[in-house]
């Protein structure tokens, strides 16, 4: 519709905020931006897209825009692991507002997921009083890229480490464990796996 109308090149700013904070937690804590960047820089159009979206009736005009699209918005976040709250503005997208349209709900899934996770650890955080606190989502995480963001952002928000592996190769978050239940249920008794497990 914004190229039918000539509309694609007007710039438009599109502000991603937040309404409440959930269970009146005062604040939360931003994270996501460095998934959202990534995206961002790499985001094309392939020719099997293009082809895609001509099976789906799109326009030759509109495929044609996409076969040499260039993200060229300008981009606005706060800092991860810095307390947001609601009503203001988190990340402010200024740009063509046919490119903004695009990314708006890439910048929602990736800011409000690791948000969530990164304000629900500080939570945890805060509440260890100075205790350390370790993050063990992936098991439970909603697929390979909630495992692996979702381990950064604990970290964000303040956890010491991981049981992600990967989140230590692919981010630095240092990675942590304890034994596993079958590593327990291989001796006779529990004393006899844990004296074993400290000589390993």
């Amino acid at each position: 519709g914004y190229l039918k109308h000539g509309l694609q090149d007007t710039i438009a700013y599109f502000d991603l905020f937040f309404r409440t904070i959930p269970d009146d937690g005062g604040f939360a804590i931003m994270a996501g931006i460095k998934q959202l960047i990534d995206y961002l820089e790499g985001l094309h159009f392939e020719s099997e897209d293009i082809d895609f979206l001509r099976e789906k009736g799109f326009s030759e005009e509109f495929l044609d825009y996409l076969k040499d699209f260039q993200f060229s918005c300008d981009v606005w976040a706060m800092p991860e692991g810095t307390p947001i709250f609601p009503n203001e503005p988190i990340v402010i997208v200024r740009g063509p507002v046919i490119q903004a349209q695009f990314i708006e709900t890439m910048a929602l899934i990736t800011i409000n997921h690791q948000s969530l996770i990164a304000t629900k650890a500080n939570r945890i955080v805060r509440a260890a009083q100075g205790r350390s606190v370790m993050e063990f989502g992936s098991r439970r995480a909603q697929g390979y890229d909630g495992a692996l963001y979702g381990a950064r952002a604990a970290y964000i928000g303040g956890c010491a480490g991981t049981a992600c592996t990967l989140a230590d190769q692919d981010f630095g978050v240092p990675a942590l464990g304890t034994m596993a239940h079958s590593w327990i249920q291989m001796f006779p008794t529990e004393l006899e796996a844990f004296r074993a497990y400290a000589v390993t």
